[in-house]
C-alpha cells in the first residue's frame, strides 16, 4: 500500500503500449504458425517420397517386362532378325509392337536390332516399291491408327539411337544413304522413307516428333558432326541427315500440312538455324528452305518471338558463335532469294526487317577499329569483356547484306509508296508508316554494326530511300504529327518521338549523296532535293537537334529483351538512336551550311536555334554544361556574333592568366622593315608556346639603319603583325599561290623555292595564330579548301572550283559523258606542272595501266579532286596547322565554319562603319562630340575612299581593320585629343599624329575642312612608320 523503498516490486511498463497478455498472445500465434508449416513440410516430404517410390517401382516393373519381351523377341525373330520377312512389318505382326516396346538407345544390342530393322525396311521397299503396303497391308484405312502409332515410335527410336551414340558414330553422321555399312546412314535413310511427305502418315509422324523436340536432338547431332564434315562421305551428294531435315522442315502447319504448332524454342528456327554455317553443311536443305512459302512461315514465326520478347535461343555455343549471330547469318543468306521473287509479300519483308533488326541490334560492332570498349560494356566481376565474333561468321553476315539484298528489301518495302509531290494535307497511312519503320529500324542497326562504306552508295543511288523518307518526313512535319512506330519496333524507341528513327537513317545517306553531287546538280537541277525542300529540311534538323541537345537530352528507361545471351556492351536503344541522330544531324546541317556559304539559298539565320539567349551564352562558356556541349557539337545553332563573344572571352581569360604569370616582357626584337620576314623568322621561329602567349615587343629599324621613334605599347606590334603577314603571304615570296579569285593556298612547289619551306609554314601558322590570339585582324584572304585544313577537314569535288575551275568543268564533263569514256584514252594518272617541270603521278597503284571507263569514272573524278585539294598540299598544310595549334586550340576553331574563320582572321570586307566608330569615341584636351573641329573631322572621314579609311584606321590603331563585333570592342576605345593648345598659325601647320598603343589621334584644331582633309591625308599616306607617332 505504501512505498517500501524496494525497486524490485516496480510495475513493468511496455513503452509500445502493449500489455503482457498481448505479448504472450503474439508469441503463441507465431509458435502455432511455425508448427503448422513444419507439419505441412513433413506431409510434402512423405508425398514426394511416395511418388518417387511409385515411379521407381513402375520403371522397375517396366524394365523387367521389357527384358521378358526382348527375350521373347530374340527367340522368335533372332538376335540379328534372321527370321524376319516382309510380313513381319504388317499390322497383324507382333514384330514392330515388341521392338518399339523394349528398344533402348543405351543398349547396344537393341541398337544393332534397330539398325537391322531399318536395313530390312529399305530392302523390302526396294523390292516392292510400296511403303504403305509394307506397314498397313492392303487396307490402310482400317489399320491407320495402329500403323501411325508404330511408325511414330519407330521414327523417334531411330533418332534417339543416333543422338545417344553420336560421339561414337561422329564419322558417319553426315554420310549419304548410299553407304551400306554405315549404321547411322541406314537409320536415317529409313527415316527418309517413313517421313516422305507423300505418305498418308507423314504429318502425324512429324507432328509427334516435333512434340518430342527432336530438332534439339538433331542440333546436338549436327554440332557433334561439324568437325568431321569432310572426314567421310561423298562430295556433292546429299547426306541422309540432310534428307531427313528437308522432309521435316516443310511441315509448318499450313495446308496441306496438318501438323500442330510446337513451342518456338524447340522449332527448326531456333534449334537448327542457330547452328553456325548451316548451309555449308547442308546446301540441299538451303534450297528447300529458300522457297518463298517456307521462308515466309519461319520468318513470321521468328518475328512473333521478337515481338513477344520470348527467350528462345539456345545457349550451348561458344562466345564467338552466339546463337543470335548464327541465326542471323543463316537467315540473311537465304532470304535474298525469296525477296527477289516477284510475288514476295510486303508482310514477309516486314517480318524479315523486324527479325534481322533485332538480331543485328544484339551484335557487337563488326570490323570497326574506331570503336572502343567503354563503361557500358558487358561487366563480369571486375573485368570488362568484349564479345568478338568469329571472323568467318562476321564475313557471312557482311557478305549477305550486300547491294543486291539492300535493293531488294527496300524495293519490296517501298514498292507501293509514291514519292510524287502531291497533297500533303493527309499524313502517311499505316502501310507507309510500317514500311518506313521497318526500313529505318533495319538500316539504323546496320549502320551501327557493319562498315558503312559498303552500303552507303547503294542506298543513295540504287534505292528510293531518300525520296521516300523525305516525302514521309515532310508530310509529318507539315501536319505537325509524327507517326509512332509499329509495336514490333517499339523496343527501339519506346515513347521517344517518331522523328528519331527516320532521321537516324536519312541524315547519313543524304549526307553521302551531297559528297558526290556537283554544284550544277545541287543549285541548278536541284537534285536530289529541291532548294525549297532543303530549306524545310534545315528547319526539321535544327528543331530536332535543339530538342535532343538542349530540351530533352536525358536517357529513357530500359525495356526487356528476348535474347538473354546477347552482348551487353551497347547502350540502351533509345540512348543510342538519340546520340546517333545528334551526331548525324549535326554533320548534315554543317554540310548544308557549307553549301549555303558557297552560294546562298537560305538566310544564315535559318541555321540558328530559336532558344539561344543570354543565359545560354553565359552557360556556353563553362565547360561541362549542356550549352558548352552544344557549342562543341552543333555550333551553327548559335549566332555567329554570340560565338565570337564566347571566343574572345576565352582568349581574354587565357591572356589574363598569362599576364598574371609574366609581368615583365621577356621577348623584345629589333626588326628591319625591309627584311621583316627574314628577321622575324630568325628571331622568333624558336619561341616556345608559352613565349608566343606572352607579350612580344618590337622595335623597327628603317632603311637607314636607324631605330624608329616610339615605344611599343601594343601599336607597333600590331603594325608589325600586319606588315609581316603581308610580306609572308605575298605570292611573290613563293610560299603561297593565288586562285583565280585571288584567294591564297599553299604552293605545292614551295620546296623548289625554299629549302626550309616546311619550317616557314610552321612559323607562319604560329604567326597567324598569334594575330588571332591578340585580336589583330590581318588582310589575308585564304581559299576555303585551305581553311578546311585548319579545321582538319577533308575536301571534296565541290571545293575544286575555288582552286581550278577549268579542271572542275572537265571532270563534270566526264561525269555526265554519255558515250564510251574509254575511247578518250584517260588513265589513272595526273600530271603536275610546277615552274615548268612536269611530273606524272599515279592516282592508284599501277594507275598508268588502268584506263578510265564508264564504270570507274566517278572514282577517277574523286581521286583527281583529292590529289589537287588534299594530297598536293598535305605537307605544307600539316606544318602550318602544327604552328597554328600552338596558340589556337582545336575546340576554339571548331566553333566556326570556313567562311566564319575567314571573318575571324580578316574581319568583314564591308566599308568602315564611321557612325559606329563615332558612337564609340572618347574626346580629350578640350574636344567634345559637338565641337566644330570634331564635326569637320567626321565629315572628312566619311568622304574618304575605302582605301583611305583603312589607312586612317591603321594610322590610329596599328591595324587597317576594325574589331569584328564593332568599335565597341576596341581596347581602349578610340580617342581624339586636341594637339595644340592654341589655334596659332604655327600650331595649325602641324600634322596629325597618333599613339597606336592607346588608339589615340592627336588632332590640331584646323580652321577649315579642306585644311583638315589635306593634313590628315598627308599623315596617313606618309608611310613614315612610327616617325609621325
Amino acid at each position: 500500500m505504501f512505498f517500501s523503498g524496494d525497486p524490485t516490486t516496480r510495475k513493468r511498463v511496455d513503452l509500445g503500449g502493449r500489455s503482457s497478455k498481448e505479448r504472450d498472445r503474439q508469441k503463441l500465434l507465431e509458435q502455432t504458425r511455425l508448427e503448422r508449416n513444419r507439419r505441412l513440410w513433413l506431409r510434402q516430404q512423405n508425398s514426394a517420397a511416395l511418388k518417387i517410390q511409385k515411379y521407381f517401382r513402375g520403371r522397375k516393373v517396366v524394365e523387367v517386362e521389357r527384358a521378358k519381351v526382348r527375350e521373347q523377341f530374340y527367340k522368335t525373330y533372332g538376335k540379328h532378325c534372321h527370321h524376319v520377312d516382309r510380313h513381319c512389318f504388317g499390322p497383324d505382326s507382333e514384330f514392330l509392337r515388341q521392338l518399339i516396346f523394349f528398344v533402348n538407345a543405351w543398349n547396344m544390342n537393341d541398337f544393332s536390332v534397330l539398325v537391322e530393322t531399318c536395313r530390312l525396311i529399305q530392302h523390302f521397299v526396294r523390292e516392292s516399291g510400296d511403303v504403305v503396303e509394307l506397314f498397313a497391308g492392303t487396307d490402310y484405312l482400317s489399320n491407320h491408327s495402329l500403323v501411325v502409332y508404330r511408325l511414330k515410335r519407330l521414327s523417334f527410336a531411330c533418332i534417339q539411337a543416333i543422338h545417344h551414340n553420336r560421339n561414337k558414330l561422329k564419322d558417319q553422321l553426315l554420310m549419304t544413304g548410299e553407304e551400306p555399312s554405315a549404321s547411322t546412314a541406314i537409320l536415317l535413310q529409313a527415316l527418309v522413307l517413313i517421313l516422305d511427305p507423300k505418305l498418308p502418315w507423314a504429318c502425324k509422324t512429324v507432328g509427334y516428333l516435333l512434340q518430342r523436340n527432336v530438332f534439339s536432338l538433331f542440333r546436338e547431332v549436327i554440332l557433334t558432326a561439324k568437325e568431321n564434315i569432310n572426314a567421310k562421305g561423298s562430295f556433292g551428294k546429299v547426306s541422309a541427315l540432310e534428307h531427313v531435315l528437308a522432309c521435316m522442315v516443310s511441315h509448318v502447319g499450313q495446308s496441306p500440312c496438318i501438323c500442330t504448332n510446337v513451342d518456338p524454342q524447340w522449332s527448326f528456327s531456333f534449334q537448327i538455324l542457330t547452328i553456325p554455317f548451316l548451309w555449308k553443311k547442308f546446301p540441299y536443305l538451303k534450297e528447300v528452305f529458300a522457297s518463298r512459302s517456307l521462308t515466309q512461315y519461319y520468318t513470321n514465326q521468328m518475328a512473333l518471338c521478337v515481338q513477344n520478347h520470348a527467350n528462345v535461343l539456345p545457349t550451348d555455343m561458344l562466345n564467338e558463335f552466339p546463337g543470335y549471330a548464327c541465326i542471323l547469318g543463316n537467315i540473311l543468306e537465304t532470304t535474298g532469294a525469296a525477296l527477289s521473287q516477284p510475288d514476295c509479300s510486303f508482310e514477309m519483308a516486314l517480318d524479315l526487317a523486324a527479325v534481322t533488326t533485332y538480331l543485328l541490334e544484339a551484335l557487337p560492332p563488326i570490323k570497326s577499329s574506331s570503336r572502343e570498349i567503354g563503361e557500358d560494356d558487358m561487366i563480369i566481376g571486375d573485368e570488362s569483356v568484349e564479345i568478338v565474333l568469329d571472323d568467318n561468321l562476321q564475313q557471312q553476315i557482311t557478305n549477305a547484306i550486300d547491294s543486291r539484298f539492300l535493293v531488294q528489301l527496300t524495293n519490296v518495302l517501298f514498292g507501293g509508296i509514291s514519292t510524287a509531290h502531291g497533297s500533303h494535307n493527309e499524313g502517311p497511312d499505316d502501310k507507309e508508316v510500317a514500311a518506313v519503320a521497318a526500313a529505318c529500324a533495319f538500316l539504323h542497326v546496320t549502320f551501327n554494326t557493319l562498315p558503312l562504306e559498303r552500303i552507303m552508295t547503294v542506298l543513295a543511288y540504287r534505292t528510293e530511300l531518300v525520296p521516300v523518307l523525305w516525302n514521309f518526313m515532310k508530310r509529318c512535319h507539315e501536319n505537325q504529327k509524327w507517326s509512332s512506330l509499329p509495336e514490333r519496333f517499339s523496343y527501339l524507341l519506346g515513347d521517344a518521338p517518331g522523328w528519331l528513327l527516320p532521321l537516324s537513317v536519312f541524315c547519313p545517306v543524304y549526307k553521302h549523296m551531297l559528297m558526290i553531287v556537283d554544284n550544277e546538280e545541287f543549285y541548278e537541277q536541284e537534285k536530289p532535293l529541291s532548294l525549297k525542300d532543303v530549306r524545310c529540311l534545315i528547319v526539321i534538323l535544327r528543331q530536332a537537334l535543339w530538342q535532343i541537345l538542349w530540351v530533352n537530352p536525358s536517357a529513357h528507361p530500359s525495356s526487356g529483351k528476348f535474347i538473354s545471351n546477347t552482348s551487353g556492351h551497347k547502350k540502351h536503344p533509345v540512348e543510342a538512336i538519340q546520340s546517333r541522330v545528334g551526331t548525324v544531324a549535326s554533320e548534315l546541317l554543317s554540310q548544308l551550311q557549307d553549301w549555303n556559304n558557297r552560294r546562298q539559298f537560305t538566310p544564315p539565320s535559318d541555321f540558328h536555334a530559336d532558344g539561344v539567349n543570354d543565359y545560354f551564352i553565359s552557360q556556353a562558356v563553362t565547360e561541362g554544361t549542356k550549352a558548352h556541349d552544344i557549342l562543341k557539337q552543333a555550333p551553327f545553332l548559335i549566332p555567329f556574333t554570340s560565338r565570337v563573344k564566347i571566343f574572345t572571352s576565352q582568349l581574354a581569360s587565357v591572356r589574363q592568366r598569362q599576364e598574371a604569370h609574366g609581368v615583365f616582357t621577356r621577348n623584345r626584337f629589333r626588326i628591319r622593315r625591309d627584311h621583316i620576314l627574314e628577321d622575324a623568322y630568325n628571331q622568333m621561329s624558336a619561341l616556345s608556346e608559352e613565349d608566343l602567349r606572352g607579350l612580344i615587343r618590337v622595335t623597327f629599324v628603317n632603311e637607314f639603319g636607324v631605330e624608329e621613334p616610339g615605344i611599343d605599347g601594343g601599336g607597333i606590334f600590331k603594325d608589325f603583325m600586319e606588315n609581316i603577314t603581308r610580306a609572308a603571304f605575298d605570292v611573290q615570296y613563293g610560299l603561297f599561290k593565288e586562285t583565280a579569285d585571288h584567294l591564297l593556298y599553299p604552293n605545292p612547289g614551295s620546296g623548289m623555292i625554299h629549302e626550309q619551306h616546311l619550317q616557314f609554314f610552321h612559323f607562319l601558322g604560329s604567326l597567324l595564330a598569334k594575330a588571332m590570339f591578340e585580336g589583330i585582324l590581318v588582310d589575308i584572304p585564304f581559299a576555303t579548301f585551305f581553311l578546311s585544313k585548319l579545321k582538319q577537314k577533308y575536301n571534296y569535288l565541290n571545293d575544286l572550283p575555288s582552286l581550278d575551275p577549268e579542271l572542275y568543268r572537265h571532270l563534270i564533263f566526264l561525269k555526265h559523258y554519255k558515250e564510251d569514256i574509254s575511247e578518250l584514252e584517260l588513265y589513272f594518272v595526273i600530271v603536275n606542272n610546277e615552274y615548268g617541270e612536269q611530273t606524272e603521278e599515279e592516282l592508284l597503284p599501277g594507275g598508268k595501266n588502268i584506263r578510265v571507263t564508264n564504270e570507274n569514272v566517278i572514282t577517277f573524278i574523286h581521286l583527281v579532286s583529292n590529289h589537287r585539294l588534299n594530297f598536293q598540299i598535305r605537307q605544307q598544310s600539316t606544318h602550318f596547322l602544327r604552328g597554328f595549334q600552338q596558340l589556337m586550340r582545336k575546340e576554339w576553331i571548331d566553333m566556326f565554319n570556313e567562311h566564319e574563320l575567314q571573318l575571324l582572321i580578316s574581319g568583314s570586307l564591308d566599308s568602315l562603319d564611321v557612325d559606329d566608330l563615332r558612337q564609340n569615341t572618347n574626346y580629350a584636351g578640350g574636344y567634345h562630340g559637338e565641337h566644330y573641329v570634331i564635326d569637320m573631322f567626321w565629315e572628312v572621314l566619311k568622304s574618304f575612299s575605302l582605301e583611305n579609311q583603312k589607312k586612317f584606321l591603321k594610322f590610329v590603331t596599328g591595324c587597317s581593320r576594325g574589331p569584328l563585333l564593332g568599335f565597341k570592342y576596341l581596347e581602349p576605345l578610340f580617342c581624339i585629343q586636341r594637339a595644340a593648345g592654341s589655334a596659332s598659325e604655327e600650331a595649325l601647320d602641324r600634322l596629325p599624329t597618333s599613339a597606336t598603343c592607346m588608339n589615340l589621334l592627336k588632332l590640331p584644331p584646323y580652321g577649315s575642312k579642306e585644311q583638315l582633309e589635306t593634313k590628315l591625308l598627308y599623315a596617313i599616306n606618309a608611310d613614315a612608320g612610327f616617325d609621325l607617332s
